[in-house]
């Protein structure tokens, strides 16, 4: 086992763990769940150097995490979160990550996200201001004039007032901001893109959480995360692939859902695929945030067309959000 680096509070040092989980694919060896947390804790806290930095999340991100370095490192990221307080006797709140966007469907977890908040559940959006080639939930709650909440305790009093708060990954956590915004730098994703779709943004531990994943193999890496760690799976977790990486329900077919609850692990609704006869659902004429906003209007002033997928999401939601905890 690799043992934690003896460090300071100013200086990390990394060269040791690099050798572990820098060796490929193959070759590389995961860290403990306690080494991990503490170098993810320091990569938070700018306690890395940018060298080692920069090779860690390009280790990482051909190594792929396991279940105790992803443990170790949410952890870490909830220490390094402003949470935000959710009304009470209204059932346990829900988080819904946002960090994708829409680029060839529209992207409808606006739509989620009002549907449940009519329903009575509070429900946080936490997500991106804006990602390039893509449409944010962000700039679409800005055109239905839904602005992001500037703080947690705003997001507290808008989930007061409304039941719905977007509230940008800058407000939750600059520090994960930073390590988000190395994309741009590197190139690729990193370790931090799967952690904040993770996160649970309520002080309630008892949340409700959406979480997706973008590929087959990370189901099982989830799975295994929450399972072997109890701890982090507080509350109910609803695991789907998502919709171009949005937790809202695919409207053209129904995907897996895994529903995490109580220390154990069912099948809450069945994949199954398309009849190929059926037409697709309907979708806006652009994808533009400004159509979308328009669409999402017309769809709540008349439910009978919202898509049969989301109907269906809702409706599971709001049941595990309003059982007994």
């Amino acid at each position: 086992m690799t043992e934690l680096p003896t460090s300071d509070k100013d200086f990390f040092p990394c060269a040791a763990l690099i050798k572990e989980i820098g060796r490929g694919a193959h070759g590389a060896r995961a860290l403990s769940r306690e080494v991990a947390g503490a170098l993810y804790a320091a990569m938070l806290e700018a306690r890395v150097s940018d060298v080692e930095l920069g090779a860690i999340l390009i280790a990482y991100r051909i190594k792929g995490e396991t279940p105790d370095e992803l443990a170790g490192m949410l952890s870490a990221a909830h220490q390094h979160l402003t949470p935000i307080q959710a009304p009470a006797g209204r059932g346990r709140p829900v988080s819904i990550p946002s960090y994708n966007g829409a680029r060839k469907q529209a992207n409808l977890t606006p739509l989620l996200a009002l549907l449940l908040a009519r329903r009575g559940v509070p429900v946080i959006v936490q997500g991106v201001r804006a990602d390039s080639g893509r449409v944010t939930s962000a700039q679409i709650f800005a055109a239905m004039g839904i602005a992001a909440a500037p703080s947690s305790d705003a997001a507290a009093q808008a989930l007061q007032h409304d039941n719905l708060a977007f509230v940008p990954i800058d407000v939750l956590s600059p520090a994960l901001t930073r390590l988000l915004q190395l994309r741009s730098v590197l190139g690729v994703r990193n370790s931090t893109h799967t952690l904040v779709k993770l996160l649970n943004p309520f002080t309630d531990a008892n949340a409700v959480r959406l979480v997706n994943y973008t590929h087959p193999p990370y189901r099982d890496s989830l799975m295994g995360l929450f399972g072997q760690f109890p701890d982090l799976a507080g509350g109910d977790i609803l695991l789907a692939r998502g919709t171009e990486g949005e937790a809202v329900a695919d409207t053209r077919r129904q995907v897996q859902i895994d529903w995490m609850h109580d220390g154990q692990s069912d099948v809450l609704v069945e994949a199954a695929r398309r009849d190929l006869d059926m037409p697709l659902p309907p979708q806006p004429d652009s994808l533009d945030a400004t159509t979308t906003a328009a669409w999402i209007r017309a769809l709540l002033n008349d439910p009978s067309r919202i898509p049969d997928a989301i109907v269906r999401q809702v409706d599971d939601i709001v049941r595990i959000a309003q059982r007994p905890a």
